[in-house]
C-alpha cells in the first residue's frame, strides 16, 4: 500500500514523466477486483464533487440525468468500464499486447488524478471562476497527454500515433455502448420524453 508521499511523488511523476510513472503502477501488480472496486470508487468521488459543483450553478437547463447525482453516477462507472474495454480491445485491434489489468489500474490512476484536479477546480470556482476555467482547459490537455502515454504503455505500441488510433477506435466503440447504457439507465432519466 502507498502512503501519502508515495502517491504526491508518483503524481508528479505522472505529470513530467507518464511512462515511467506507467511502468510503475503496473508494477504494482494490484488484482483486477481490487482495481475494479477502486474504479467504482473514484467514480463515486468525481460524482461527489460534481454534485457540489452543481450547487453553484442554475441546474435547470440541464437534463434530470445530470442533476441526479445517483443517476449520474452510474454513468460515469458505466463510461470508466466502457473506457477500459474501448482502450485494450481497440490497442488490440492494432497489433497491441499487454494486460487488461494494466490497462485498468492505469486508468483508475488517471481518473484518481481527476477527482484531486476537480476538487482543485470547485475551490477555484469559488475564489475565481476565471482562473478556474483556464486551469480547467489546462487540466484537460494534461490528461489527454497522460492518457495517450499511459495507452502506449499499457498495450506496449511503438508510439503515441498507435495510441491516438486507439483513442479514435474507442471512442466509437464507447459511443455505442453509451447508447447502450443510456437506454439501461432509461430515456425519462436524462429529461427525454417517453411518448414522442
Amino acid at each position: 500500500m502507498m502512503n501519502k508521499d508515495a502517491l504526491k511523488a508518483l503524481a508528479i511523476e505522472t505529470v513530467q514523466s507518464p511512462r515511467t510513472a506507467a511502468q510503475k503502477i503496473m508494477g504494482l501488480n494490484y488484482s483486477r477486483d481490487v482495481m475494479w472496486s477502486a474504479l467504482v470508487l473514484v467514480a463515486c468521488l468525481n460524482s461527489i464533487i460534481y454534485s457540489l459543483t452543481l450547487l453553484t450553478v442554475d441546474t435547470e437547463a440541464l437534463p434530470a440525468l445530470m442533476r441526479n447525482p445517483i443517476m449520474f453516477f452510474a454513468l460515469v462507472t458505466g463510461l470508466q468500464v466502457l473506457t477500459v474495454h474501448g482502450f485494450y480491445w481497440g490497442g488490440r485491434m492494432i497489433g497491441g499486447q499487454g494486460d487488461l489489468g494494466e490497462m485498468l489500474s492505469l486508468m483508475v490512476w488517471v481518473q484518481a488524478l481527476q477527482a484531486a484536479a476537480n476538487a482543485v477546480l470547485l475551490v477555484l470556482l469559488l475564489i475565481s471562476p476565471g482562473i478556474e476555467q483556464l486551469l480547467s482547459f489546462a487540466v484537460g490537455i494534461f490528461g489527454l497527454w497522460i492518457t495517450l502515454n499511459f495507452i502506449t504503455e499499457a498495450l506496449r505500441l511503438p508510439s503515441l500515433w498507435h495510441a491516438i488510433g486507439v483513442l479514435f477506435i474507442a471512442t466509437m466503440g464507447i459511443a455505442f455502448g453509451l447508447v447502450i447504457l443510456v437506454s439501461m439507465i432509461g430515456l425519462s432519466a436524462m429529461g427525454v420524453p417517453t411518448n414522442v
